[in-house]
């Protein structure tokens, strides 16, 4: 029996800022010891879910190539990221693809929506000639529910921010990607078009084998679409497992603490929007040992500031580092 490797296998990567030769301040570890498969049979959005610098965009730079890793390393079919040839990064960066949370930024605003598709056409050769390209770029729209006539001779401000987010995802798609880091995406734009987007996410994975990095804080969005959810505190992997299972039944009490945060729609029930913080950036210090939510958790042990928690698997798929879940030892009787 043929066992399948990992198109990407992301391989204890970890970021740390600082703390140079000639740097005063102290190392802040961004990212610590990530790890995860992503399979090309299995198509899957992969939710990276936690608070504003969690390390959820460290993550997705990382895997984009915008910034080497500390240590750890990121392989491709294969091959290591940080040593890939010319070639071999190009068809890298052809097969991971991004959407970001404002595509607005990424325009060029002299240019119309046409020249984003048509530059990625002739940069990967994707056309023979201008019919076949413009075929595939409507083909591209036409997936995400949009219409060449319509846009492409717009400049980027003309469109609105659905309109550029759903051209983002068709300039992503129109490579035939294997996976798609999507930054954000829908927390810039209203509900329904929140809800257009999310749906089309959803078609393709289901109907183009298309895997997602879903890098978000909105844990409803998740729970809607996503099949497995890597839940991120300080740099660290707190939780891990099917999105149902954490989201349903969370036991990382930074995981409790999040889905309790997310309000009741029930005007008679007052949400609590004020939330006192005690200082806690020493625990990402690259020197510091154990598990960095101590100083916010209501039920921390002396153990807990010693080494950093192991995984300890609930149910199949689904892991928490917590010490609160590991098997007390039995006392050894005396002989």
């Amino acid at each position: 029996m043929t066992i399948e490797q990992p198109i990407i296998s992301i391989q204890e990567a970890t970021k740390i800022y600082g703390g140079g030769f000639l740097s005063t301040s102290n190392p802040i570890v961004a990212l610590d010891r990530f790890s995860l498969d992503i399979f090309e049979s299995q198509a899957k959005i992969i939710t990276i879910a936690g608070e504003s610098g969690s390390g959820k965009t460290t993550l997705a730079n990382l895997v984009l190539g915008f910034i080497p890793a500390s240590s750890g390393k990121i392989v491709y079919k294969g091959v290591d990221v940080s040593t890939m040839t010319r070639a071999q990064r190009r068809t890298y960066r052809k097969e991971v693809q991004a959407i970001f949370q404002d595509p607005y930024e990424v325009y060029n605003p002299f240019f119309r929506v046409s020249h984003i598709f048509s530059m990625i056409v002739r940069h990967f050769n994707l056309a023979k000639n201008r019919n076949d390209a413009r075929a595939l770029i409507e083909d591209a729209l036409n997936v995400v529910g949009l219409r060449g006539s319509e846009i492409l001779e717009k400049y980027p401000h003309q469109l609105s921010g659905g309109q550029r987010q759903r051209v983002m995802v068709a300039r992503a798609y129109m490579l035939r990607p294997r996976l798609i880091v999507a930054d954000e995406p829908v927390s810039a734009v209203d509900a329904s078009l929140r809800a257009m987007i999310l749906d089309i996410m959803l078609k393709l994975r289901d109907q183009h084998h298309i895997s997602f990095l879903y890098i978000t804080h909105d844990l409803s969005t998740a729970y809607q679409i996503s099949d497995v959810m890597y839940v991120l505190f300080q740099g660290t992997t707190v939780e891990r497992g099917s999105t149902g299972m954490i989201i349903e039944n969370p036991r990382h009490p930074y995981v409790q603490q999040l889905i309790d945060s997310i309000p009741v729609p029930d005007p008679k029930v007052k949400w609590h929007t004020h939330i006192s913080l005690p200082a806690e950036e020493v625990m990402r210090m690259k020197s510091s040992t154990g598990c960095r939510f101590y100083q916010r958790c209501t039920q921390h042990m002396d153990l807990c500031t010693r080494s950093f928690p192991p995984y300890t698997r609930i149910k199949d798929g689904h892991e928490v580092a917590c010490y609160l879940y590991q098997p007390i030892a039995e006392p050894q009787q005396a002989g």
